[in-house]
């Protein structure tokens, strides 16, 4: 509660004051884009020339109603029943991470003064860390539940859309005991058609009978497709051990890896989600574990697609029945899915080509190996067709390094410098942070080149407005820092107090403000100093 209630006018005029020190703009979806490039190119407030003034913006920091383990999303001036407000959404749970039964909380807050609006929960057996996303319209802002469903809310206060048998909600998974939704959730917008991706994998410890699959969601009737990463003939939710080639996929024991049967445990693992990339028109998943190719007794042509990039048509279907428009699996998947070194631990990024490329359409996948691995989306094994094992354009080691027990499942963000033209790829893991450029070879052949290395820890990068911005420290700890840098170079801009401990939570800047939780269900706000801060001064204790 607060400590001592604002007068509305004096709250009235903080909102507004606040509202205008940038352009409205939405932060809609994980990553700002339905490519999850991290790159706020709307965002003009905050820039080299003055992130070094930056400071808390709230009292104290404000408690959520549950612990965001992601990334919030944001829209201005939305129309509330108590007057037009510039809102946070989240999704948390408020558990500990290994508590069961697990709630799940959506929620909607003002981000000027850290009131809490409006709340939705659901209940099931496990965590997630999923994302929400909101819609092209700005009507409704959708959400992945513990129930196993995704569920569609009106922005403004939160009414539920319930429309009965195959539509709203909309079931995901079957089996959300073993199934979860880690990855963001997805907005496409395709042939005057707007679709949700909702993507699954499995929890810690890769137990159970869990198989990744993409539902593609049409926004505006609640029909959808799914696309199974095993045995992905079968267009449909599969039921926990149920029978292999009706309603389940497992068909036998992997003498080559007890963990990773054959039909289970291949899981869509990226923070980001599917990725969707508008000049292709053809949305993106990755997944890791899993094996790959046509072993299955129970089917033919080629069904499994362990650690593999698959392309799809937005509304989830392929070239045919199970069959992806295009894919990409590296020459190792064996060697791969037996060690656990999941080609997608993050989301493809998309690189926009230099002008004169020889190739059109790039994006590059970064795996738990720690190699990135640059595609041409237009023929991404180079053999012209699905199911074909290497092709890659580039195969290099992340540069800050591969050591024991690295982690790498932090969401690559991709910016365009204005100044040449150039596209730069941020990569982050618990090793550090690099910063490299696309460049074209005498062939005219792309290229990633290293540029600068950082060998402080950090989490998913964004970059706005020419600053590069991310969470960094020894986040596993009892505390974690924002740090801004020259994206070009890699020197340090600006540094944040202390934060508390980080997971898989990321900032994100819109509207002249950064916004980051933390592990203790904390939200923390940094921007330029404003003049109306004395409003807040008298007994704001950051607790709505």
């Amino acid at each position: 509660m607060y400590a001592k209630a604002l007068p509305a006018s004096a709250l009235a005029l903080a909102c507004v004051s606040l509202a205008s020190i940038a352009p409205a703009a939405d932060w809609a979806q994980f990553g700002y884009d339905a490519a999850h490039s991290g790159n706020n190119t709307a965002e003009d407030a905050i820039g080299p020339a003055n992130v070094a003034q930056l400071v808390p913006l709230y009292p104290a920091p404000v408690t959520l109603p549950a612990i965001v383990d992601g990334a919030l999303v944001y829209a201005a001036g939305v129309a509330t029943p108590d007057g037009n407000r510039n809102l946070l959404f989240g999704f948390g749970t408020d558990t500990s991470f290994d508590s069961m039964p697990a709630t799940g909380t959506v929620f909607a807050m003002d981000a000027d003064t850290g009131e809490l609006l409006w709340s939705q929960t659901t209940t099931g057996l496990q965590h997630a860390s999923s994302s929400p996303a909101i819609d092209p319209d700005r009507q409704y802002v959708y959400s992945f539940g513990l129930d196993g469903f995704a569920h569609k809310y009106r922005i403004g206060d939160g009414t539920e859309i319930v429309t009965g048998v195959g539509g709203w909600p909309v079931a995901v998974t079957l089996k959300p005991e073993v199934e979860k939704v880690a990855g963001s959730l997805t907005i496409a917008s395709s042939g005057g058609n707007d679709y949700l991706e909702v993507v699954t994998n499995g929890y810690d410890g890769d137990f159970g009978d869990y198989q990744g699959h993409l539902v593609s969601i049409d926004l505006a009737s609640g029909a959808s497709t799914v696309f199974n990463m095993m045995c992905s003939n079968l267009e449909q939710l599969f039921v926990n051990m149920g029978v292999n080639g009706v309603n389940d996929c497992y068909w036998g024991a992997n003498p080559d890896n007890d963990n990773h049967p054959y039909g289970q445990q291949s899981g869509i693992w990226g923070r980001g989600g599917a990725t969707f990339d508008a000049a292709t028109g053809r949305i993106y998943v990755a997944s890791g574990n899993g094996d790959f190719g046509n072993d299955n007794p129970q089917t033919s042509g080629g069904f499994d697609w362990g650690d593999t990039v698959l392309a799809l048509n937005p509304d989830g279907s392929g070239s045919a029945v199970g069959v992806p428009i295009d894919s990409y699996t590296p020459v190792d998947f064996e060697d791969l899915n037996n060690h656990d070194l999941d080609l997608g631990s993050t989301s493809l990024a998309i690189l926009p080509a230099p002008p004169g490329s020889a190739v059109a359409h790039l994006g590059v996948q970064v795996g738990k190996d720690t190699m990135l691995r640059l595609l041409d989306l237009d023929d991404m094994s180079g053999q012209g067709a699905p199911a074909h094992a290497g092709g890659e354009l580039q195969l290099l080691p992340v540069p800050q390094g591969s050591y024991l027990n690295v982690t790498l499942s932090e969401q690559p963000a991709v910016w365009t410098d204005p100044g040449d033209g150039s596209t730069w790829l941020f990569v982050a893991s618990n090793t550090g942070l690099s910063g490299l450029q696309l460049a074209l070879d005498a062939d005219q052949q792309p290229q990633l080149a290293t540029r600068w290395t950082s060998l402080v820890p950090a989490k998913s990068p964004i970059v706005a407005n020419g600053v590069l911005y991310a969470a960094s420290g020894i986040c596993h700890s009892d505390t974690c820092n924002l740090v801004a840098l020259d994206p070009t170079t890699g020197s340090v801009l600006w540094t944040s107090p202390d934060l508390g401990w980080l997971h898989w939570q990321s900032p994100i800047l819109v509207d002249g403000a950064i916004y980051i939780t933390d592990r203790s269900g904390a939200l923390w706000k940094f921007g330029l100093p404003q003049p109306v801060d004395d409003l807040f001064s008298d007994g704001f204790d950051g607790n709505p």
